[in-house]
């Protein structure tokens, strides 16, 4: 298997469409089609963005030996990424604004917790 086959398998892994795909890499549809095809490179730029974005193991992607993934994701896990990816930026960015807010209460109350144990 090429390594155009493997950035097809981990697209198809993900349940994405090519044109998902190409936005959650800020690339256009045409491109990764192309790529899927055979007809365009995938350089060290492109490995390196497919890895970041979707947690995926670079010896795996270059080579095939392995896992696909650093981690298996759970279902969770990609319902939740793929719903963010959906989003426009302006509503991604009120969702990690939210996501902060509830870290910060969780360590309160985790501390909350510690000093009543004691």
């Amino acid at each position: 298997m090429s390594i155009n086959q493997r950035v097809k398998q981990v697209r198809q892994t993900l349940n994405l469409s090519q044109a998902k795909f190409a936005k959650a890499l800020s690339m256009s549809n045409g491109y990764i089609a192309g790529i899927e095809l055979g007809h365009n490179n995938v350089n060290d730029r492109i490995v390196k963005l497919i890895c970041f974005t979707f947690n995926v193991r670079e010896a795996w992607l270059r080579t095939g030996e392995g896992t696909i993934f650093e981690n298996e994701p759970d279902r969770f896990t990609e319902l939740a990424s793929a719903t963010f990816r959906e989003l426009k930026p302006v509503y991604q960015e009120y969702i990690l604004k939210q996501m902060d807010q509830l870290l910060i209460i969780q360590n309160e109350e985790k501390k909350q917790n510690e000093h009543e144990d004691i």
